[in-house]
Order: C-alpha cells, then sequence, then structure tokens
C-alpha cells in the first residue's frame, strides 16, 4: 500500500447507521502498519507514524501533564473517539479527555470527552488534519486543538471552538515556544519537534 490514506470498501448501511459502519470497522483486520478511522462516512487506513514522532509526542504529553484539569488525562493510546453526529471515529496521535470516559467496555470512547487533541501530519494525513479533523473537532467542541505541521515545521495552535470552526489560530515555526490557551494555559516548547538530521536516519 503507497503513503496515503485508502478508502476501504464497505457494505451499504442506512445512512443513520453510523454505529454499523463502526461495527464494520472494529471487525475488520487492519494490516501491521496501519491504523483504521471513520472519516466522511468511510472507513479510511492510513500508514502509521515515523519513528521520530515517537519523541514529538512524548514531548507532548510530557509538557502537557501538569497542566491537565482536574478529572482528566493525557495520553497516546491508540483510541478511537467518535463523532457519530459527524460520522467520523478518529485516533488522535495525542489527547486529552475526561477520565470518566474510559470506564467503559467499549472498543471507542465519546469524542464529547476530548478537552485537547494534537494531530501530527504525514504525507498520508496532512490534508484530513487541515480539513476534515480540524472542522469536526472545532463543532465537537474540543478547546484545544494542537496541529504540528511535520512537513512545514510549524504548530498551530486553534481554539475557542464553534460549529462553524476555531475562532482563534496561533501559528509559530518550531524552535520557538507556543502557548497553549486555558484550560492549561503554559508554554509549550517545541525545540524537539524537529526532523532528525540526515546522519540520524
Amino acid at each position: 500500500m503507497l503513503d496515503r490514506p485508502t478508502a476501504i470498501e464497505t457494505p451499504e448501511v442506512p445512512e443513520d447507521s453510523f454505529q454499523a459502519l463502526f461495527r464494520t470497522l472494529m471487525t475488520m483486520e487492519v494490516p501491521d502498519g496501519y491504523r483504521a478511522e471513520i472519516i466522511g462516512g468511510n472507513i479510511v487506513m492510513s500508514p502509521w507514524s515515523k519513528g521520530y514522532y515517537l519523541r514529538v509526542m512524548r514531548s507532548l504529553r510530557t509538557q502537557l501533564e501538569p497542566h491537565v484539569p482536574t478529572g482528566a488525562l493525557v495520553d497516546s493510546s491508540p483510541y478511537l473517539f467518535t463523532f457519530p453526529d459527524q460520522e467520523r471515529a478518529f485516533g488522535p496521535d495525542v489527547f486529552v479527555a475526561s477520565e470518566k470516559a474510559f470506564d467503559t467496555h467499549e472498543r471507542y470512547i465519546d469524542g464529547e470527552s476530548l478537552t485537547l487533541v494534537a494531530e501530527l501530519t504525514s504525507a498520508s494525513t496532512r490534508d484530513v488534519d487541515w480539513s476534515d479533523k480540524l472542522a469536526v473537532y472545532a463543532a465537537a467542541g474540543v478547546a484545544v486543538y494542537l496541529l504540528l505541521d511535520m512537513r512545514e515545521q510549524t504548530v498551530s495552535v486553534f481554539s475557542d471552538p464553534a460549529p462553524e470552526g476555531y475562532r482563534r489560530r496561533t501559528t509559530c515555526p518550531f524552535g520557538k515556544a507556543a502557548h497553549v490557551p486555558p484550560p492549561f494555559d503554559f508554554e509549550l516548547g517545541t525545540t524537539a519537534f524537529g526532523k532528525p538530521s540526515e546522519k540520524q536516519r
């Protein structure tokens, strides 16, 4: 498979049957090295991230941890968050969500439990991260969306969500601190977000 998102053919389901689509995803055999999400009423598989993304995600988690609101947790484990009204199910790279949302036997988590999401773009996900996910997270009321554009080496901080989109955005290059607004309210260091040198590849 190429380094791009791939839509999967699925059985015909009623337009309002998001749960049926999700059950299809849950019973699929996803190839090693790929993850499956529901985007725009379709199941889409994308390759997993490059190795150095782990360093970036770990830095994000470490810096976020002291600022996480009471009753919430920060993680980068592979969980799917569902947005049934928008026919979406995303597996964010890093997230902050209500701890109570995980008190379930289900294999998916309510997207409304999210307070912050961070996505690291790749060749296969960049368009979706900048368009579909940006709109869905805003409409769902996710307070902060951190979009790390790994191609452009920038971090964009979106906040003040509304149904029509985020009302505020700031962007800075990797290497400069980015302010993460309330309920976190801290300066995010980005010096660890850059690509490794050619010699380290």
